[in-house]
């Protein structure tokens, strides 16, 4: 029997869940993935994305050498223009010319170098990052409650609760792993009541004993109405606000603002909706109230957050087990970020920018020749910053902020305006590679070294698996090695992570010792061999004593006052309106298999088999009205930019909204990038822009006519319309056009251009306006192409299977399987590519009524089980059919 390769145990680079994950290198570049059984967060789970990250670590589309004005160089040169570069901005302007922009995909070691050489040796806080699109509105919410940006509670106490509100968070498509934890518990107690507050109906919504689908932005009103309800029934905990807890009385008068009549209009809910949410919420004292993206991508995020943690606060329901509140993380490091103060309003080690002392301290422990005095600019006004001419150096890096901002086309437009701009990233092209004066080649998951800390605060090691190709190097180096250019070598003369870590953890003393609850001095003596081995382990981390824990349960918050603060908020409606010509409000999100700009999952041909095109969720009453049909194309518009995706017609929207996912590039669609919709209005105090809420108009697309390609070879099309994807065994692209071709054949052999040496087999009814073509080479299937006047309707999956498989004639043409190749219809479970073809055939055919029977005999929903809402409907739908029958 061959030996099982050894395993090395690292984070996943995903979400905020921090899941670990066995890697085992294969020797070939190439790795096997599984789920760490030991890690706390996920113990052996894995979701869809985690599951095939195996397929996603392969070069192409590499940068493997630093590139100026698109031309290789080596370090040295390109070291050397970057620190010139910055260097005379800083001279000539001043410290505030120059900006970083970062991400919660860097480690936290990269995190750390980056905003020690920003704040306190260039001497600007001009350093945010892409977390300010993600949870800047909790940490304004924790910092107003708190005092500090905690999250106060632990993943048991989504076990423990009685009662579960998810709230703006689609956990079983976001955060899987910790969906599965919860749905486990439920199982285990099926006393647990779960609450689902949110505008659309999700996969998520399938766990439900209460779904409130609520008006989009109206949160306050609801849990405004629900703290005053806790005040009038009594069910505050007076010993606990009297000993640890400030502002009551002014919140819970603001509350009282919001009677029953007010936030049902508000929220669109009805009586009962609401008071049947309330009387559950005073029932369960261990209740864990769990937000996301859907509270923080708000202008009134900050007052949203805060209107949730009021009630915790009023009642005490805070830091034991089972209770508190809980804010998840988009990302697998924004909160390592949030620690070294890699937003533009913070300082490293939770302390404050606005804090003379604090300021002192950082700058002395740095030894520094400067620290920032004032707050910097935030995301959005860091890139208003650079259309105006205030930024004239400015690097990105780890993130693709020409997609995924606000206003995106006017965001590249401001850093192609950028007189200096370098980005380090892993790939070559992205939109935002494409607006660089310099690429400087970074280090990937799987090759670099550092730690990461997830939403429950713990911290965990990445490890490298795999050698670092080409001249690619890690952040936290690249970084460090401009800074030594710049002239500031002995502060960053770190010879590894180990040594990064060690700072940043002695600096977490300094802070500890005024006053802040983040310290991780006992692990700031960690030798490399420590560092290499150091477990899974929650914060704090105090030198001597046990660490992790809970936070609040006694008080002991970080206020100057030592107490809780709870802030009086009142409802704010989304900062834009629909009108007659932007009738439509949109909100934006998370698919289940992709990951933000695609840069990773787009290389998986199993995560782009669930949703393998951009699309708008429409309600039925709109497409109607509208005369939008079926899988047809749609262009959204709203006062900034347009965009062309398909129609996914459903229910699972309130009428008069529209959901659009934000993963599309121009690498992958060509006009497709949502965030060059949304409008720059944002948070008055975390600056986090609404993306959840923007009026838009829609139409038919005018397509004369629609098309489906294939190919073993990459296809690059040139259309009207196109959207691409990877196939098992090569490529698929989805296209559309305002004109006809004139002759069919020309047109589909320039589409295959590289396919077209093969032998041509075509089917043409003229009449109809059909036109089909295949090609073969060596009796095999290599390309093909479909065409029509309507939506191409022939199975995706019948296709990715019979390219490069031997050619079987006519049938394919056509779209049928053909013999002894069933169609597994539209995939439905990424982790084992079960389709729902295959899905309805074990419970029409095999008699399976069960869903863990269904899934036991399929595998489907057996591993992330992010599938498994998505099973129980199509079991449901069936179940009556099947007793009619």
């Amino acid at each position: 029997m061959k030996a099982e390769r050894p395993g090395v145990c690292t984070a996943c680079p995903y979400c905020g869940v921090g899941c670990g994950v066995v890697a085992r290198p294969d020797g070939q570049g190439g790795a096997t993935i599984e789920g760490d059984p030991n890690h706390p967060a996920n113990y052996g789970r894995l979701c869809s994305k985690g599951s095939a990250l195996g397929e996603t670590i392969d070069m192409e589309g590499r940068l493997l050498a630093p590139r100026i004005h698109g031309q290789e160089t080596d370090w040295n040169e390109a070291i050397a223009l970057v620190a010139e570069r910055f260097s005379a901005a800083i001279a000539e302007h001043g410290p505030d010319s120059v900006a970083f922009y970062v991400s919660g995909q860097l480690l936290t070691e990269d995190y750390y170098v980056a905003n020690k050489l920003m704040k306190g040796f260039i001497g600007s806080a001009n350093i945010d990052t892409n977390s300010r699109l993600c949870m800047a509105s909790t940490v304004a919410g924790h910092k107003r409650a708190f005092g500090a940006d905690m999250v106060p509670g632990c993943y048991e106490d989504l076990e423990e609760a009685d009662l579960v509100v998810l709230v703006g968070s689609n956990l079983a498509w976001c955060h899987p792993v910790l969906y599965q934890r919860l749905a486990a518990a439920r199982a285990a107690r099926p006393e647990m009541k779960v609450v689902v507050v949110d505008p659309r109906r999700t996969a998520t919504s399938e766990l439900a004993d209460l779904e409130l689908r609520l008006a989009p932005g109206s949160d306050v009103a609801l849990f405004n109405y629900l703290l005053a309800r806790i005040d009038s029934t009594g069910s505050t905990d007076a010993a606990y606000l009297l000993a640890h807890v400030s502002g009551a009385a002014e919140a819970l008068e603001a509350a009282r603002k919001t009677d029953l009549t007010d936030a049902m209009a508000r929220t669109g809910l009805s009586e009962h909706e609401i008071e049947t949410f309330c009387d559950l919420f005073l029932r369960h004292e261990k209740t864990v109230t769990v937000f996301s993206q859907g509270v923080n991508q708000s202008a009134a995020g900050t007052d949203k957050v805060n209107a949730i943690i009021n009630c915790h606060l009023a009642t005490g329901r805070i830091g034991r087990p089972g209770m508190g509140p809980f804010s998840v993380t988009g990302q697998p490091n924004a909160m390592g970020g949030r620690e070294v103060g890699g937003l533009a309003n913070m300082l490293a080690a939770h302390l404050a920018i606005e804090n003379a002392d604090h300021r002192a301290a950082v700058q002395d422990f740095w030894d520094a020749p400067r620290i920032c005095e004032k707050p910097g600019l935030k995301a959005v006004d860091l890139f208003r910053a650079c259309a105006d001419g205030q930024i004239k150096a400015l690097w990105i890096m780890s993130t693709n902020p020409a997609v995924s901002l606000p206003q995106a086309g006017d965001v590249a437009e401001a850093i192609r305006a950028c007189p200096f701009v370098v980005v380090s990233d892993i790939l070559a092209e992205t939109d935002t590679t494409a607006c660089a004066d310099v690429l400087l080649p970074a280090t990937a998951w799987g090759e670099k070294s550092g730690t990461v800390t997830n939403s429950e605060r713990c911290i965990s090691r990445q490890r490298p698996f795999l050698p670092a190709p080409g001249l690619a190097r890690p952040d936290w180096q690249i970084i460090a090695d401009v800074a030594t250019a710049m002239g500031w070598g002995a502060a960053f003369d770190f010879e590894s992570p180990a040594a990064v870590f060690r700072e940043h953890a002695a600096l977490s003393g300094v802070a500890a010792g005024l006053g802040a609850l983040f310290d991780i001095t006992g692990l700031a003596d960690l030798d490399e061999a420590a560092y290499e081995a150091l477990a899974p382990i929650q914060w704090p981390v105090p030198a001597g004593r046990t660490p992790g824990g809970r936070f609040f349960a006694a008080g002991g918050f970080a206020t100057p006052h030592g107490r809780g603060v709870m802030r009086a908020v009142e409802h704010r409606p989304p900062a834009a309106a629909p009108s007659p010509d932007y009738p439509l409000i949109l909100n934006t999100g998370r698919v289940r298999d992709h990951w933000h700009t695609m840069t990773r999952t787009a290389k998986s041909a199993r995560l782009s088999r669930h949703m393998a095109e951009p699309y708008a969720e429409i309600h039925p009453a709109d497409a109607a009205s509208l005369g939008i049909q079926p899988a047809s194309l749609v262009t959204l518009e709203s006062p900034y930019a347009s965009i062309v995706v398909r129609a996914l017609i459903t229910d699972r929207g309130q009428p008069g909204t529209v959901f659009v996912p934000m993963h599309w590039t121009s690498q992958w669609a060509k006009r497709a990038l949502v965030d060059t919709l949304v409008g720059a209005a944002l948070d008055p105090y975390s600056g986090q822009p609404e993306s959840k809420a923007q009026p838009v108009r829609l139409r038919p697309f005018d397509a004369a006519w629609y098309g489906l390609a294939i190919g073993q070879r990459e296809l690059r099309p040139e259309t009207d319309y196109w959207a691409r994807a990877r196939l098992g065994t090569g490529w698929q692209a989805e296209v559309a056009g305002g004109i006809v071709p004139t002759d069919w054949g020309v047109f589909a052999r320039g589409l295959l251009e590289a396919h077209a040496a093969g032998q041509v087999v075509e089917f043409a009814d003229a009449a109809a306006g059909l036109y089909r073509l295949a090609v073969i080479e060596d009796q095999r299937l290599v390309g093909a192409f479909f065409a029509g006047p309507s939506p191409v309707a022939v199975s995706r999956g019948v296709l990715a299977e019979a390219l490069g498989a031997p050619w079987t004639g006519p049938d394919l043409l056509a779209g049928r399987a053909g013999a002894g190749r069933p169609d597994p219809g539209a995939t439905v479970c990424g982790c084992f590519s079960v389709g729902v073809n295959t899905i309805l055939a074990a419970i029409q055919e095999d008699g399976l009524a069960d869903l863990d029977a269904i899934c036991r005999a399929l595998q489907a929903g057996t591993n992330c089980g992010s599938c498994r809402p998505e099973i129980a409907a199509l079991l449901s739908a069936a179940r009556p059919r099947m007793a009619a029958e």
